[in-house]
């Protein structure tokens, strides 16, 4: 079993401590994929190249997770491992109220570097439901882009999260759900059938399916 942080493993402590549990519970293979840090990792698994990026620690393009994984991302070898597969607690394409754009600055400082190495699968929690993207680059189809899933619905001590951020009057405003690390970059989207609002209103067409439920998913690489 592989591990990420995600907020519930904040769990703030006196003198500014966080993440004292998760450090000390879990070892991950960080040294052995030159990382420095227990937050951001990476391993081979058959033929996938797994990423487990963290969005609790400096993501930005300054900053020592980025350099890592830009190092990692050139070094991985497609004829060893063809497919490659990233994970972070967080995700960036949502359409629930709950956690909708919340770490939207992660996004538009990593996103791209995703794309220019062409990873093929994303998967996230946070959101306590499932939801399954088209292939997307910066809100756009991209058929170049990866797939996000969502599995938010393997077990929590909350809600299951059943409102879209596209149903009427379920909108969050621009000063919701704001992340318990980073800053607030919500956008308003300035193309397509959101031109020029928060929200959609409708599915969003970059979301292919969702479903307010509870389960884990089984991924089968050939």
């Amino acid at each position: 079993m592989m591990v990420i942080e995600g907020n519930h493993e904040i769990e703030p402590q006196v003198d500014g401590m966080t993440f004292k549990s998760y450090e000390a519970r879990f070892a991950v293979p960080s040294d052995e994929s030159g990382s420095n840090s227990n937050f951001f990792y990476s391993f081979d698994a058959g033929g996938v190249h797994f990423l487990m990026l963290g969005a609790y620690v400096d993501y930005n393009h300054t900053g020592a997770q980025y350099s890592w994984l830009k190092k990692d991302l050139q070094n991985v070898d497609r004829s060893v491992t063809p497919w490659v597969v990233a994970a972070w607690h967080s995700p960036w394409y949502n359409s629930y109220s709950s956690h909708y754009q919340e770490f939207e600055c992660m996004r538009q400082e990593m996103e791209a570097l995703l794309y220019r190495h062409a990873v093929d699968i994303v998967f996230s929690g946070h959101v306590h439901a499932y939801e399954r993207m088209n292939r997307v680059y910066n809100y756009t189809l991209d058929p170049c882009g990866p797939v996000h899933i969502t599995v938010g619905d393997g077990g929590n001590i909350e809600k299951v999260d059943v409102d879209h951020a596209d149903d009427p009057g379920k909108c969050p405003s621009s000063g919701d759900n704001i992340p318990e690390f980073g800053g607030l970059c919500h956008l308003n989207f300035s193309f397509g059938p959101a031109k020029g609002k928060f929200c959609w209103d409708r599915q969003p067409e970059w979301s292919a399916y969702r479903e307010s439920s509870f389960g884990h998913g089984i991924l089968e690489v050939n």
